[in-house]
């Protein structure tokens, strides 16, 4: 799952990679029938022309996609909050008796303390 969300993150950056990989796997074709200049005798372009165009094409549509997302992102986003008014209940006393007396020094001191198994270390 998190290789195919991270080849979905990488893809739209190597875009103008696969329209030249796919530039150079069909140049020949490309060449014959789309180039300006096909019908010349020494042909210099051997289908750059059509690679550029492409290339432009891409660098286009990102462009607006990346236009699209910034006037997505402007939308701003406002979330009513309610307020609920609190009322101070008044507390309640207590009628249970404490057995412990916090006045009285500690009568005495533990030594034990805890430590953890060796076979944890």
């Amino acid at each position: 799952m998190i290789i195919v969300l991270s080849c979905m993150l990488l893809v739209p950056s190597f875009g103008s990679f696969f329209v030249y990989t796919s530039f150079k796997l069909n140049q020949d074709e490309i060449t014959k029938t789309i180039c300006v200049q096909r019908k010349l005798v020494f042909n210099t372009c051997n289908g750059r022309c059509e690679l550029q165009k492409s290339l432009k094409k891409y660098a286009d549509n990102e462009k607006k996609m990346q236009n699209n997302l910034k006037e997505k992102a402007e939308i701003v986003y406002i979330q009513n909050t309610f307020t609920t008014a609190f009322k101070l209940v008044a507390p309640i006393p207590s009628k249970a008796k404490l057995f412990a007396v916090l006045d009285a020094k500690p009568i005495s001191v533990s030594i034990a303390t805890f430590r953890p198994p060796s076979y944890f270390i």
